[in-house]
């Protein structure tokens, strides 16, 4: 169980990383706001299942799990909340965008 969550905490460390970087190179709000909704939930899952795999404890297996669920259903929403509060205060490029359906509601 050791190897398995040490596996997983390194595997979502490199997501992690991967969502920094994202931040860091991206040019825009939209595209630096999908690398952190993609990456870093993964990421953060990835850590805290193989925490609580390394723990070996079944009850922080259940609460990871429970935790993981929380960041799969709020993380979502909150890109989508985040991406159209980008784009109503300009800090998006809309030319860049091939559909703009928010377009008349700015």
């Amino acid at each position: 169980m050791t190897i398995a969550g040490s596996v997983f905490v390194l595997v979502g460390s490199v997501f992690c990383l991967l969502a920094a970087i994202g931040i860091l190179r991206f040019p825009d709000a939209l595209t630096r706001m999908h690398a952190v909704s993609k990456a870093g939930i993964l990421g953060a899952g990835l850590v805290v299942v193989g925490a609580a795999l390394a723990s070996g404890d079944l009850a922080a297996l259940v609460w990871a799990i429970l935790g993981v669920a929380v960041l799969l259903v709020s993380g979502p929403v909150a890109a989508h909340l985040l991406a159209r509060a980008s784009l109503r205060s300009g800090n998006s490029r809309p030319a860049q965008l091939s559909i703009d359906e928010y377009a008349r509601d700015r």
